[in-house]
């Protein structure tokens, strides 16, 4: 009486263990795995980056993004990765800070300890980032800087463009330098170049905005003139990030922030105390984690080759810049040999 039964619920199991064994044969990996766990956000494919931004504020921190004074900073934040302790360098000045940004080196290396530009001196004889940009992958650079000082780093080169606009000369400003950006990118699009050594859209812009600093350092770190600086200062950087999106570049650009001096601290005046200084440090847009504090210590000086790693681009030299790796989504990819994207 109940050897149907027991027949029957034996190949009902065998049935049903079949039925798995080919629905595993038959369904893709992930789709099998898809219920199990989510992939982790440094397996998921991302877009290469072909463009890359680099901001250089100056007497900016954290705190100023208090009372909503930056916008389009404080959503580069939150959709990027940050480390407001980054080192910087000693002497704390302008011209020191920013030499050991472009050439990843310290300053007793670079060599250049004083502050204005002196003609004798002659250009750094140390490698810049900019330098192994073409020398890794053909890729061109072009730089806008905000003081006659940054003269000594402005070495011609066939792969570099400079715009330069100071203090000295009165029409300079944050809003005349990011007019000069837009002027640059038109006639770089019209295909005949904008009259300099770079004919195309450069890879990598460099964009110096130090007009908080100066309003802090001359008008008081809680004045209305700061807080209006930084205004300024952020509706730059959005307006530039306007001319990569109507370029149709954003999905193919990754950007940086770092500052040459924090809050409170003037970059013409070297501080008293012999702490080494903290500045910002913020990656944002393509292939880089969103809402991430960076755990790993940064100095600026890992600015260069983590601009190059984002480029897909490695230098295989002794400088002492390292990629800051915590803050990408995926593992590093090369570029293709040879490739100069534009």
């Amino acid at each position: 009486m109940h050897t149907p039964i027991s027949l029957d619920r034996g190949w009902s199991i065998r049935i049903l263990a079949v039925s798995l064994f080919f629905l595993c044969l038959v369904l893709p990996r992930d789709a099998a795995v898809a219920t199990g766990s989510a992939p982790a956000e440094s397996s998921l494919p991302t877009a290469p980056t072909e463009h890359v931004i680099l901001f250089v504020l100056e007497g900016f921190g954290q705190d100023s993004l208090k009372g909503g004074t930056m916008p389009t900073l404080s959503r580069l934040i939150k959709e990027g990765a940050v480390t407001w302790s980054a080192t910087a360098v000693k002497p704390a000045l302008r011209l020191p800070t920013m030499a050991s940004l472009i050439t990843g080196m310290p300053v007793e290396k670079h060599g250049i300890t004083w502050n204005t530009f002196e003609f004798s001196r002659g250009y750094p004889r140390a490698p810049s980032v900019f330098d192994y940009l073409d020398l890794s992958g053909g890729r061109d650079s072009a730089i806008f800087l905000m003081d006659e000082s940054l003269y000594q780093l402005a070495r011609p080169e066939p792969y570099t463009d400079y715009q330069m606009c100071g203090p000295l000369k009165p029409e300079c400003s944050t809003d005349r330098v990011v007019s000069y950006i837009r002027q640059y990118f038109k006639k770089a699009t019209s295909g005949h170049g904008y009259g300099h050594a770079v004919l195309a859209l450069p890879h990598f812009l460099v964009v110096h905005l130090p007009e908080a600093g100066r309003a802090g350092a001359s008008r008081g770190w809680t004045s209305k003139e700061y807080r209006d600086a930084l205004r300024t200062v952020d509706r730059a950087i959005h307006s530039v990030l306007n001319i990569y999106q109507e370029q149709g570049l954003t999905n193919r650009t990754t950007l940086f922030v770092t500052s040459l001096s924090a809050e409170g601290r003037d970059a013409n005046q070297e501080q008293a105390d012999a702490a080494i200084p903290m500045v910002p440090w913020i990656a944002s847009g393509v292939g880089i984690k969103h809402g991430h504090a960076i755990h790993q210590p940064v100095s600026i000086l890992d600015t260069g080759a983590t601009v190059m790693r984002t480029l897909g681009l490695q230098t295989h030299t002794e400088w002492d810049s390292h990629a800051v790796e915590e803050i990408f989504q995926a593992a590093f990819a090369a570029a293709p040999q040879g490739s100069s994207l534009e």
